[in-house]
């Protein structure tokens, strides 16, 4: 119950402040401010008592006082029947069983179904919350949020510890297992032909296929040269016994140098070998992405491949190197990794400002999800409401509804006492006019 209108002593003060939270850093100064509001009313009551009593007193000396004692009577009318009218509402004057005072905790359940069904239906209803929620800018607040100096470290610097403890945390086995059952679920999943079409595709654009053939033109020209004499003696073993060994090495030496002298030009681009490997590279891309034989030919080689108990091991075997590998690099490498979260991070909060169109799907995004998460849920936020309302105890709900309006409150006693003083006036003086019965 708050309490004094004079300066309250610290018990009372805490007595005044019973079940509020002391989490809000206005609290204090609210109770400051309604003690204040409540002693000036309180004591402009008693001014007015003072004057009628003096008043009282000294109209026989001076008639013309009677005007203020008018005044003055009507004002403490006014002020007496304003602080019933405010004190009723939250209590029962002087703890008498007055009927239809106390009103706020005589009828709590029913304020707060009411302050329930208040919010639902005027603050969460679809066309109010939509109305509200094209204001809605969530990419800019991100964009904004993520630009302010220390955000993006911050996050970067936590994920950067969190994740090598929520690995570590995970069960190895368990995860190991799931990571090769997903990705030959996805080996599974994928068309073979179609795949390997666009993978074949892939390094022959990039010149993977002609830099391998270099590199195989290359070797063929270094196992030649370093094997001589091996292939002179291997046309030795080949020719009859009668021809002469000089004739031998002649023979072995113009094979080589023919091999050689081809070897060099299929070095050339336009070497017709080259471009037969060409067009068949390039008629295997088509035939893989198009040809129906292929296509059955790439699923029944996959079906294969993943039948083979070996192929499962070694892609379990596969993703244990990768998992182990991961967990050392996130330990080892948090710095780095923090560093890599923090420039994405950025660069994320400067895409979404620049790019209009990203933002405004964004905000789409984010509107349609407020929109259906809080809207078909809006009884159960008013029920909500009424429950927390209900929880509450008397003293709780009168203190932080008195502390929210009792500061006001208190004006209409001010405003009642000079109102009833004015208007008591005007009925003194008009009763003057009025012919004596």
């Amino acid at each position: 119950m708050i309490e004094p209108d004079a300066p309250a002593p610290p018990e009372q003060a805490a007595k005044g402040l019973a079940g509020l939270s002391r989490s809000d850093p206005d609290l204090e100064q609210k109770f400051r401010d309604l003690r204040r509001m409540r002693f000036i009313a309180t004591s402009l009551l008693a001014l007015m008592t003072l004057v009628f009593i003096a008043t009282s007193y000294a109209v026989s000396t001076y008639p013309a006082l009677a005007y203020v004692r008018a005044f003055a009577e009507a004002a403490m009318v006014g002020a007496c029947a304003d602080w019933f009218a405010v004190v009723a509402l939250f209590r029962r004057p002087f703890g008498l069983p007055i009927p239809h005072t106390g009103i706020v905790p005589q009828n709590k359940a029913r304020i707060g179904a009411a302050l329930g069904r208040f919010m639902s239906n005027n603050f969460l209803s679809p066309a109010v919350l939509a109305k509200r929620l094209d204001k809605l800018d969530a990419a800019k607040y991100a964009a904004d949020w993520l630009s302010h100096p220390g955000n993006a470290k911050k996050i970067a610097d936590q994920a950067s510890e969190f994740l090598p403890k929520a690995l570590s945390a995970l069960p190895r086995e368990q995860l190991v297992e799931w990571a090769s059952q997903a990705t030959l679920r996805g080996l599974a999943a994928a068309p073979a032909a179609p795949l390997a079409s666009k993978l074949l595709a892939l390094v022959w654009a990039r010149g993977e296929t002609q830099a391998l053939l270099n590199r195989a033109i290359e070797l063929a020209e270094t196992s030649l040269l370093n094997n001589k004499e091996f292939i002179r003696d291997k046309v030795s073993e080949r020719t009859s016994r009668f021809i002469p060994r000089w004739v031998d090495a002649l023979l072995a030496d113009r094979l080589m140098s023919g091999i050689q002298s081809s070897l060099g030009e299929m070095r050339r681009p336009t070497h017709p070998w080259r471009m037969e490997i060409r067009k068949t590279i390039e008629t295997l891309i088509f035939d893989l992405a198009n040809d129906p034989k292929m296509r059955e030919r790439g699923e029944a080689f996959k079906r294969d491949l993943l039948a083979n108990p070996t192929f499962a091991a070694q892609v379990r075997e596969l993703c244990d190197s990768l998992e182990t590998q991961l967990d050392a690099s996130l330990t080892t490498q948090s710095a780095a990794i923090s560093s890599g979260l923090e420039f994405a991070l950025l660069a994320i909060g400067r895409w979404l400002r620049e790019d209009e169109n990203i933002k405004s799907r964004i905000n789409r995004f984010a509107r349609r999800t407020a929109l259906r998460t809080v809207s078909p849920r809006r009884a159960e936020i008013g029920a909500y409401i009424a429950s927390v309302v209900a929880n509450w105890d008397a003293t709780t709900l009168v203190n932080r509804l008195e502390l929210q309006v009792g500061r006001d409150l208190q004006y209409v006693r001010i405003n009642g006492t000079l109102v009833g003083g004015l208007v008591g006036l005007i009925i003194f003086i008009a009763s003057k006019w009025l012919p004596a019965p």
